[in-house]
């Protein structure tokens, strides 16, 4: 198994998409760095020898690629300023609301998460006799 960036690739899929597992590579820049790395995309993970490991990190770093812990803290820290300024962005995501424009009277579960109980209007009683 190929680490990169800190990063365990799943040995049997193509080096091509096992790339997309590091956070802030997909597939159009996973293609771009094995370009310049030169290094086959149809190969597995588990046949690559240490020097193409050593070539696609240094492709990585020589592109300026933002990855990992870094580009978590850039994508943190400009949320953070949004809802410090207080703009409607920031303050959907302070609700964990969607925040692009979708509607939320139906769907929007993901973000707002499984219903709660007790929120359902309550149902007309039915009068029973006695």
């Amino acid at each position: 198994m190929a680490r990169i960036e800190g990063v365990f690739l799943p040995s049997e899929k193509r080096i091509e998409v096992a790339l997309t597992y590091i956070f802030g590579i997909g597939l159009h820049t996973s293609r771009k760095i094995l370009g310049a790395s030169s290094v086959d995309p149809d190969r597995r993970v588990k046949l690559l020898s240490h020097a193409d490991v050593a070539a696609i990190q240094k492709a990585i770093l020589a592109g300026g690629y933002q990855i990992e812990g870094d580009l978590r803290k850039e994508v943190t820290y400009s949320i953070k300023r949004l809802q410090e300024i207080g703009s409607y962005r920031g303050t959907r995501h302070k609700k964990s609301l969607p925040v692009r424009g979708q509607r939320t009277k139906t769907n929007a579960r993901t973000r707002k998460g499984p219903r709660r109980a007790g929120s359902a209007v309550a149902k007309k009683k039915v009068a029973t006799k006695k």
